[in-house]
């Protein structure tokens, strides 16, 4: 869908967006109506103002309507600190959790997206991330901010999305994940869509995932970047003026008012530029903190307002962000750490493999060894040997996956593959074949061709 000016959602969240742009930060609205409903917003060039109509059904089914106006400039008691939006996070790795973010967070990173990408009238920007993801949120007021269409497929369609992406001539897109992308990549009639007007495409993924990507669409400058709910969007986003080299390589460099420190994860001593540490945030987009769970809030915000993310990362001497992985996913193999992103990107590069995604496995012997699901790219064949064998001798020993599984549904959390389902079927599947050790590395055997 395009959002025009005249728009009707199932949701209160373009309450907020529209709140946001003309400067309004609270509107009251009485308690009995801001329960799921459906809102109507109508902007009046005559007037300058929003019109507001919120239809909520009461529980004998009775539909209760509530009028506003938002006028440019309105005064309303407020502050920038004040609470805006509740968004939840993925639950990716953990349990979901509310981040409280405030009214200049929102502000902020809507108008950071608006100024990294260029936008503007004249530009039409394309989003597969869900209105409940903050990556779908916040492009959404840097749209209304910038002047010009955002264009969503709802429940993501590859055919949606290839024909909004050519009827709409979208000059941004953002699938963000592979797993989206990719799907559009594979349609039948991706050869002969006319994506001419598409000048920026951000992708998340290593060095040969992206550049594999780029080279199916060599006219798109294609960028990368890395956030968080906790960061209220992108702490970092890559820019269609950076280097090539750069835009395949890293997440491009920190957003407008945010700031980034990398420290070592045991001693929380500064890493000098180019060293791997945890990624440290703070800024003006940085959340408030987690709904009702203070506890937990206190335990990854510190004294000085940084929050420890959990991330491992570096910062180059240019200022540029390259994300390596979670610090929980870090795999202990006999005491070698091993960076799941590392063999993802090692495999992506075997000409059969669409999506790679690594796992630890229990083991008797080291602990843990890494094992891979791998989606499979159209009409491709590989085998767990040929994956196994292409690695050998090529990354260290203890980073050779033991075990391939092969996939062609991902157990999804929103957006992100959720490894911990993965990890949990492959536990459970050497469990009930009585196997506690993997099989040692094997002699390589004829190597398939790289991309």
């Amino acid at each position: 869908m395009t959002v025009p000016s005249t728009a009707i959602f199932a949701t209160t969240i373009l309450f907020v967006a529209l709140c946001v742009v003309s400067d309004v930060r609270t509107l009251r609205i009485p308690n009995a109506l801001t329960g799921p409903g459906i809102l109507i917003a109508r902007y009046s060039g005559e007037t300058d103002a929003v019109q507001i109509i919120l239809h909520t059904p009461k529980e004998d089914g009775v539909t209760q309507i509530w009028h506003g106006l938002i006028t440019r400039g309105q005064s309303l008691p407020h502050s920038e600190a004040d609470l805006a939006m509740i968004m939840y996070t993925s639950g990716t790795t953990a349990q979901p959790k509310g981040c409280m973010l405030s009214h200049d967070a929102m502000v902020c990173q809507g108008r950071n997206y608006a100024d990294r990408y260029g936008l503007g009238p004249g530009e039409s920007f394309w989003d597969a991330l869900p209105l409940f993801h903050i990556g779908g949120i916040v492009p959404l007021l840097g749209c209304l901010m910038a002047g010009c269409p955002y264009v969503h497929p709802g429940v993501f369609d590859a055919d949606v999305a290839l024909g909004q992406l050519t009827a709409e001539r979208c000059t941004v897109a953002m699938p963000v994940f592979d797993t989206i992308w990719l799907a559009v990549l594979a349609h039948p009639r991706f050869a002969e869509a006319d994506l001419g007007a598409l000048r920026t495409l951000l992708l998340l993924g290593g060095p040969e995932a992206l550049a594999a990507a780029q080279a199916r669409i060599p006219h798109v400058a294609q960028v990368s970047g890395t956030g968080s709910t906790e960061a209220g969007g992108n702490l970092a986003l890559g820019s269609a003026l950076d280097p090539p080299a750069k835009r395949t390589t890293t997440c491009g460099r920190l957003m407008s008012g945010m700031e980034a420190a990398i420290v070592a994860p045991v001693t929380g001593a500064p890493c000098p530029p180019g060293e791997v540490g945890e990624l440290l945030i703070r800024g003006r987009g940085r959340f408030l903190g987690y709904y009702k769970e203070p506890e937990a809030t206190a335990a990854i915000i510190d004294d000085e307002g940084w929050y420890h993310s959990g991330d491992l990362a570096s910062i180059d001497a240019d200022g540029y962000v390259t994300y390596i992985g979670r610090e929980k996913d870090t795999l202990k193999v006999g005491g070698e750490n091993v960076a799941p992103r590392e063999v993802e990107d090692f495999l992506a590069r075997h000409p059969a493999v669409a999506i790679a995604a690594v796992i630890g496995a229990p083991d008797a012997r080291y602990t843990e060894v890494p094992a891979a699901y791998v989606e499979l790219a159209p009409g491709a064949a590989a085998t767990e040997e040929e994956l196994i064998a292409f690695c050998i001798d090529e990354i260290a020993t203890f980073k050779v996956p033991r075990y391939v599984r092969f996939v062609t549904e991902w157990p999804m959390s929103g957006t992100k593959i959720e490894k911990r389902t993965l990890r949990e079927r492959l536990a459970e599947e050497l469990r009930a074949a009585g196997i506690t050790e993997a099989p040692p590395v094997r002699p390589p055997g004829p190597r398939s061709p790289r991309r």
